[in-house]
């Protein structure tokens, strides 16, 4: 067990490890035959910049990462591209990832909505352990540019054909007004404002 992986709010000094994580995304999906997003290494920079990003580091080692989007004016949120690089799973890693990815998500934008479409199983585990539901893709944002991030995928053409009302990934919804407030670090929160403007 590595006990010395530390699971952190990503920030520009975590630039160097982007290639290795589109890499990672990019193996794990054509091993698993399914379909994923494409991002740039631009985008992951800014989510990384932004304080919308969590990375897992063994030491200088890659271990694993996710990232936020918000969409509908801020009103949704997505905690995406979770992964795990292979030589660390089986860890429960990416559960500490999801986790700290969901409560940032949750401090950052307490009355927005968090969705999530997968195709995985372990996912749909730790959404159903957060407080997630399984909904109609009808529940989820109608922000035309999320949509337009499924283009990338292999199933695009299932999504077309149903005129967006299903797919291969399934969705599920969080719910803040179910829930209790969620908590981050002193040191998270002084970044955040910092990034988002507030005194």
């Amino acid at each position: 067990m590595k006990d010395n992986i530390e699971v952190k709010v990503a920030d520009a000094s975590h630039e160097k490890y982007v290639d290795t994580i589109l890499k990672t995304i990019s193996d794990a999906a054509k091993v698993r035959g399914t379909g994923i997003a494409k991002r740039t290494h631009e985008y992951l920079a800014t989510k990384m910049r932004e304080a919308k990003a969590v990375i897992a580091l063994d030491g200088d080692k890659f271990a694993g990462f996710s990232y936020i989007e918000t969409w509908g004016n801020k009103h949704y949120v997505t905690t995406s591209g979770l992964i795990v690089h292979p030589d660390y799973r089986g860890l429960g890693l990416s559960k500490r990832i999801k986790n700290l990815t969901f409560t940032l998500a949750r401090v950052r934008w307490p009355q927005a909505k968090i969705f999530s479409l997968t195709s995985g199983s372990a996912v749909m585990k730790m959404n159903t352990q957060l407080g997630y539901h399984p909904v109609t893709f009808n529940d989820l944002t109608d922000d035309e540019s999320f949509w337009r991030g499924c283009e990338g995928c292999i199933n695009v053409d299932v999504l077309h054909r149903t005129n967006r009302r299903y797919c291969i990934c399934t969705a599920m919804l969080y719910d803040p007004e179910e829930h209790l407030p969620a908590k981050l670090s002193k040191e998270v929160l002084e970044r955040i404002k910092k990034i988002d403007g507030i005194k």
